[in-house]
């Protein structure tokens, strides 16, 4: 008899001791010693010793909000948890944010049960269970929550040889217990349900973060950097770092200067509730608050200067907006009390356009530092490859993570680049809290990164802004609500809407599993969708779609009539066809969904590429696709070789492109390797042979070896 099948019995409380510390077994924070870590004992568990990653909060649990009957159960089912004395069958528990989950999920279930009048695992019946079900089935909540419920009412049954009240019967056999888990414990093998961000959504949102890190981060840089220098000079800065303000027989002088400038620069004094904002001058002179008061005499230097210049309407910062949206600057002057929003902003730009350009998750962003970026260049200085060196923990051995590497585009570099220019310099952490923000304190070690919550926020925040300035300009580019709601941006979209664009390039699941570190492609799968959600067909049917419309300009367009190649009698007649059925009559099909309707029916199984155009024929394809779906692989093509291949004027350009670039690269012959040069003249050899076979060959195209 296993584990799993033995009956239930009563646990002593010795196996639960209240002196054993919860976190045994757990690596530890720097610093931090077993000894001063939570107890069983404790009705209050803390469990931010065992949190290595800066970008989490810190984890509590408070069994004091466990109704009291199942208080003892939750405390022993979270202790294994945590210990790893897990049951036959069930897969570890990796972190302790899932932990933390699992109790969630309990404090629920045992709150419905004491509402139902059970006070006992042992007590609850089938007709509980069918109960339970129902109401689940019936929260306003996510799956995955609903999910959860049912995930932690079969762990009273999963773990009834080792806690002393657990179910006598397993929940699962009451009918279908949607979500629960299989004896390898997690979800199985469904598919990763994170949505993907609308494209409606995540274009204007991507334009406009890519505007803040190459048109508008300079102007806010600037205005930050000016806002540290007078912020060194707040009563909370010079206390922090122990600097004293000018001395009593330095203020008038220093107070005439600061106004003198004002007189020069003909600006009014900075404006607070109506009269001059005596705090921000104090900071400019760098004197105490108090010794401007009315009845000192800068106080009187103050109201001249002020009848004499005039009040703002707030206190502005001197930096000039230089930035420019399409020809106009696209801000006044900056608030000193709003270089808080501005900065954060712009490090939410930052990671808008490092997330969705790098495919990275939001731990692994939260965890890159100064210097992160190593730049490879050729022999001419040009840059070859940008590489992102940070750190991965999901799936990974250690508990602090591993190397990792990425490629990234440009733009994310600049990203990085402005990140490393808004943290101070003893700041490594790129993502750490910005000294902008309220209540800011430098951190070491845990929430040393904002925290995914608050970048969530951040995110709403950002979109926020883009709507509300699109309507105080009249912009048309902002963000539109889907389905009438504001969508939410969350930060595991980012990876999941990359997967999607991925994923609808030629060899994209192959692109994709390298990209995001996936060491089987089927992962990526997984993660950008399975046949099972739809992916793979919403994929395929817009890929159909996009084949539709190009077939369409085809038959619309004097290419109908210039097709050239082994295929080309068989492409114009196929399209005879598709235009016989489909009846374009001039112009093409402007309905997606009657446009793959005539797909689905009528697919000539023409397919438009760069350098050819398929007309597959899978008895004479050189090609194989291995996922077992129709139609050619156009990553493995031998367009010099295969008859599938038929010619438009486009695919002929591209083709005199590469002959252009063969000849140019042959034209520098004596500094290549003697294999090189030989497999190039190869090359460039068959090109120029199947242009000619193919009638398309141009007045200056070469048919001899250079």
């Amino acid at each position: 008899m296993t584990d799993l099948e033995a009956p239930a019995t009563a646990l002593t409380r010795e196996r639960f001791p209240a002196h054993a510390p919860v976190l045994a077994g757990h690596p530890l924070v720097p610093g931090v010693r077993l000894a001063d870590t939570s107890r069983f004992g404790d009705d209050t568990w803390q469990l931010k010793h065992a949190q290595t990653q800066r970008h989490q909060n810190a984890i509590v649990i408070n069994f004091a909000l466990v109704p009291e009957p199942f208080r003892p159960t939750a405390k022993e089912l979270a202790f294994l948890l945590l210990r790893g004395d897990l049951p036959p069958g069930l897969k570890p528990v990796r972190s302790i944010a899932s932990v933390r989950k699992y109790l969630t999920g309990l404090n629920a279930v045992f709150t419905w049960l004491q509402g139902r009048g059970v006070t006992t695992a042992a007590a609850v019946t089938p007709g509980d269970i069918e109960a339970f079900t129902a109401h689940v089935a019936g929260l306003r909540v996510a799956h995955d929550t609903r999910e959860a419920r049912h995930r932690a009412l079969r762990l009273l049954w999963l773990f009834r040889s080792t806690i002393g009240d657990p179910l006598t019967f397993d929940p699962a056999s009451v009918g279908r217990v949607p979500g629960a888990p299989s004896r390898t414990g997690g979800r199985g093998g469904r598919e990763n349900a994170t949505s993907r961000i609308p494209e409606q959504v995540h274009a204007p949102m991507l334009v406009w973060a890519l505007r803040w890190v190459d048109d508008f981060s300079e102007d806010v840089l600037a205005a930050y950097e000016e806002w540290q220098q007078l912020d060194r000079w707040t009563k909370k800065s010079r206390k922090r770092r122990g600097q004293e303000p000018l001395a009593r027989a330095q203020v008038i002088p220093s107070v005439i200067g600061v106004l003198d400038r004002y007189r020069a620069e003909g600006r009014p004094l900075p404006g607070w509730k109506g009269g001059a904002n005596l705090s921000h001058l104090a900071r400019e002179a760098r004197v105490q608050r108090g010794t401007l008061g009315a009845g000192r005499p800068s106080g009187k230097l103050i109201r001249q200067a002020a009848a004499e210049l005039g009040v703002a309407d707030d206190t502005y910062l001197r930096t000039p907006m230089a930035g420019l949206l399409e020809g106009v600057p696209w801000r006044g002057p900056v608030p000193y009390e709003g270089i808080g929003v501005l900065t954060r902003l712009l490090q939410t730009a930052c990671y808008i356009t490092i997330s969705f350009l790098s495919g990275l998750r939001d731990s692994e962003v939260k965890h890159l530092k100064r210097g992160c970026v190593q730049v490879w260049r050729d022999e001419t200085g040009r840059i070859v490859r940008r590489r992102l060196h940070g750190r991965a923990f999901k799936g990974e051995a250690d508990h602090n993570g591993a190397e990792a590497t990425w490629v990234i585009s440009a733009p994310a570099h600049r990203a990085v680049d402005v990140l490393e220019r808004l943290q101070p310099a003893r700041q490594k952490y790129l993502f750490a809290l910005l000294p902008s923000s309220p209540g800011y304190v430098l951190q070491r070690g845990r929430n040393e990164a904002r925290t995914t919550s608050t970048t969530n926020h951040d995110l709403s925040e950002f979109r926020d802004w883009i709507n509300t300035y699109c309507r105080g300009t009249g912009r048309d580019d902002g963000i539109p609500p889907v389905n009438g709601r504001e969508w939410r941006v969350t930060t595991s979209q980012f990876r999941r809407t990359l997967a999607w664009f991925i994923a609808r390039r030629p060899g994209g699941v192959i692109a994709g599993a390298l990209q995001y570190r996936h060491l089987r492609v089927q992962m990526f799968e997984g993660y950008a969708g399975t046949s099972d959600s739809g992916f793979r067909d919403e994929v395929e049917s817009e890929e159909a779609i996009a084949r539709g419309e190009k077939l369409g300009d085809l038959i619309t367009s004097d290419e109908f009539h210039r097709l050239t190649g082994p295929a080309a009698a068989e492409a114009e007649s196929r399209l005879a066809e598709f235009e016989r059925h489909v009846q374009f009559q001039g112009k093409v099909i402007n309905d997606a969904k009657r446009l793959q309707r005539h797909m689905t029916r009528h697919d000539p199984h023409i397919y438009p590429g760069r350098y050819v155009t398929c007309v597959h024929n899978p008895d004479r394809a050189l090609c194989r696709r291995d996922d077992g779906q129709a139609g050619p692989s156009l990553p493995d093509c031998q367009p010099l070789r295969c008859r599938n291949v038929a010619l438009s004027a486009e695919n002929t350009a591209h083709l005199r492109a590469a002959l252009e670039a063969h000849d140019r690269e042959l034209a520098r012959a004596d500094q290549l390797a003697p294999f090189v040069r030989h497999r190039l003249q190869t090359r460039r050899q068959e090109l120029a042979d199947f242009l000619t076979e193919t009638a398309v060959t141009g007045p200056d195209t070469k048919t001899e070896t250079p």
